[in-house]
């Protein structure tokens, strides 16, 4: 539970992330310094750097960052025959091997993953694999998902048109619906700076830590404003993104408050004249559909929540030419306290 009066909760920091981008350390076209100076005119604040199997480009990182007031995340991209995980987040000079495993070897390398205190996430699971991209399609036996903290499940530009990613989308549903909490990102793929002919997708974390934001699954996903969402129950009962709702009675009320931020990176995308779709989707499905005109910043609705154990807000729209899915946040969980 978080007791946040409305000052509090409008102060909240949300940043823009980039959480898979190469250099020329594996397959990328650009420094570490071109990466970060692109990054900061896409008005991002943080990227991971995830070159595969390796972090030499990590060298001098600190420069970078002072140079362009770009934070830079440690992380690699696991990339083996099987398929490819990011780890985010690990001190300097660590590294997790993966050259002896197979496809029944996972939980092995994840817990080299954990020993060095990292996050590890699939990485575009359903994209086309061998020949095209050796390893790409995920292959692994994942006995335990509480093994994985996330799952990028928009990969590329414009990414909620993609056949894969939509796939992608619909496992982190599965798994939520299996009863585990899965935090879900986005991730470009960065290979060459000055290659943006297509929408981009941000990965928005609250707070000042990334790394923390994704183990709490708070975060939300957005190629256009930031969407954001809350639920409240009685007064001054406040719960953000990734945090749990512990109701007594199970057909309590809950009042469901989502937010649009039009201002951040506005100058990166545009949405015409259109009265936009809010869906709060859980386990049950749609539960509730809200009608946004464009430039409103805030609505609200009251929902039961029994049988609900988990919700998050997906907006739909044109954008780019077409109607599709915009954003889309974390979700927010319930439990009757059993």
């Amino acid at each position: 539970m978080s007791e946040l009066n409305q000052e509090e909760r409008a102060g909240l920091r949300w940043l823009a992330c980039e959480l898979h981008t190469h250099t020329q350390h594996s397959d990328g076209r650009h420094t570490l310094l071109e990466l970060a100076r692109s990054a900061s005119d896409l008005e991002l604040d943080c990227i991971a750097l995830t070159d595969h199997n390796t972090t030499s480009g990590l060298l001098g990182k600190e420069a970078v960052e002072q140079e362009t007031g770009i934070r830079i995340m440690n992380g690699l991209e696991w990339t083996t025959f099987y398929g490819h995980m990011l780890v985010l987040g690990f001190a300097a000079g660590n590294y997790a091997d993966w050259r002896d495993f197979g496809p029944q070897d996972l939980a092995k390398g994840l817990r080299e993953v954990r020993a060095i205190g990292a996050l590890a996430g699939l990485a575009h699971p359903y994209r086309v694999g061998s020949p095209m991209c050796t390893g790409c399609y995920w292959e692994y036996e994942i006995a335990d998902w509480r093994d994985i903290q996330f799952i990028e499940v928009w990969s590329g530009t414009f990414p909620s048109v993609s056949s894969s990613n939509q796939r992608a989308f619909a496992l982190w549903t599965d798994v939520l619906n299996q009863g585990y909490r899965m935090a879900a990102t986005c991730g470009r793929d960065w290979h060459a700076s000055g290659s943006e002919q297509e929408p981009i997708a941000v990965t928005y974390t609250s707070g000042t830590d990334p790394f923390q934001a994704i183990a709490a699954g708070a975060v939300s996903v957005s190629m256009g404003p930031l969407l954001t969402m809350e639920a409240s129950v009685g007064e001054g009962r406040v719960y953000l993104l990734g945090q749990t709702v512990t109701v007594t009675d199970v057909s309590t009320e809950v009042e469901i408050a989502v937010q649009l931020d039009p201002d951040r990176r506005k100058a990166k995308w545009t949405l015409p004249e259109q009265t936009l779709e809010v869906k709060l989707v859980g386990n049950p499905g749609i539960v509730e559909t809200i009608q946004l005109p464009l430039g409103a910043r805030q609505a609200s609705v009251t929902i039961a929540v029994k049988d609900v154990t988990w919700l998050r807000a997906e907006l739909y729209g044109v954008f780019n030419g077409c109607r599709t899915m915009i954003a889309f946040t974390n979700p927010i969980y319930f439990t009757n306290g059993d």
